[in-house]
């Protein structure tokens, strides 16, 4: 097991990265805990939730299973009321313990639900897939999607632990290895150069699932985003830099429709756009530039993006969190391993839309 500390001012914990971890849940149940509502869908839990039931049960206390409907288009307020219905016909009180066995759709409403139902409870991330271990489970950022904006409502809360079995990763599609891949390169991109050049070079051992490189990848980049939240928990300031991609990868989510691409193809496709804007704007190599589309498309991610027409492109990342007073803003690298956020003239994301946009179908 390999253990990586997370410090903000909202709370410290642990992440424990390894094999087998779903049978040691009960390691990060509370002293205090009333009672524990195991949250998934019907997925996840057709594989894991008996087996995380019975390790929390080991803690001792009463564990209640609450399945939620399965993907993106449900992560939603209507979905959140259908926990809060059963938290609170269950009688769960303060002193409960929510845990969200699944992905970052499961992470994220599980989350923003502890955050909110009586004005704060805890709660245990045991992600599920690769995008959420590396990324979603880590640094309590929880929410739901809204029509107009994707996690537009939601609420900083952190977790009391996060546990990453890297075993329950077998069980995954192909696809959502790659989508989870694009999360990992992405700290490359914005924050280690180095660990971007390792991802290059290990590209196929990662889509194959190989331990070694899989438990370096997953624990690297749970370090450097670690390091971002503890200095930035509340995204005020260096954390946006954790979005490199976003912009352009959450208005295709929310031009095609949530749950046609998943989270992470679109942050990958976004990240080629987002290298060619840096390029144009930032002064990104070119060669840089073209190593990032490469080696999105070297983990399987589509790297050409849906064609939502130029308008709709614009009033959709206007809609994101980063805006201000009207003004896009994007994460942008001056050179590979270092990002910030700025503004970009209309006309040169207008060429870049052009270049980067055409018949992708995830």
């Amino acid at each position: 097991m390999q253990e990586v500390a997370v410090a903000t001012a909202g709370g410290a914990y642990p992440i424990r990265i390894g094999g087998g971890r779903l049978d040691h849940l009960a390691e990060s149940v509370p002293a205090d805990a009333s009672r524990i509502a195991l949250v998934t869908n019907p997925t996840v839990g057709a594989h894991y939730a008996d087996r995380a039931e019975r390790a929390l049960a080991a803690s001792g206390r009463p564990v209640s299973r609450i399945v939620l409907p399965d993907g993106e288009s449900h992560k939603t307020l209507a979905t959140l009321q259908m926990l809060f219905d059963t938290l609170l016909a269950e009688r769960f009180d303060r002193r409960c313990l929510l845990v969200a066995l699944g992905g970052g759709v499961i992470g994220d409403m599980v989350g923003f639900a502890a955050a909110v139902y009586m004005r704060g409870v805890r709660f245990l991330q045991v992600p599920t897939t690769l995008l959420a271990q590396v990324d979603s489970s880590v640094g309590g950022k929880t929410g739901v999607n809204h029509p107009l904006g994707k996690n537009m409502i939601g609420a900083f809360h952190q977790p009391v632990a996060v546990e990453i079995d890297t075993d329950v990763l077998q069980t995954l599609p192909a696809r959502e290895i790659s989508a989870g891949l694009a999360e990992v390169i992405k700290y490359g991109c914005i924050l280690d150069a180095a660990f971007f050049t390792w991802c290059e070079a290990e590209a196929g051992a990662l889509r194959a699932l190989r331990p070694e490189a899989l438990a370096r990848a997953i624990a690297r980049s749970c370090e450097l985003k670690a390091q971002v939240v503890g200095r930035d928990e509340r995204e005020s300031g260096e954390r946006a830099i954790l979005n490199f991609g976003h912009t352009f990868g959450h208005a295709i989510e929310a031009g095609l429709g949530y749950g046609q691409w998943l989270h992470g193809e679109a942050v990958g496709c976004g990240m080629v756009q987002a290298a060619a804007l840096s390029a144009r704007v930032a002064g990104l190599a070119a060669a840089d530039a073209s190593r990032i589309g490469a080696l999105v498309e070297a983990i399987g991610c589509p790297a050409v993006a849906p064609d939502l027409g130029a308008e709709r492109w614009l009033e959709l990342m206007q809609v994101d969190k980063k805006a201000e007073g009207g003004q896009i803003r994007f994460v942008l690298l001056p050179e590979l391993g270092r990002a910030i956020v700025r503004t970009a003239p209309e006309a040169e994301v207008r060429a870049v839309l052009a270049a980067t946009v055409g018949t992708a179908v995830a």
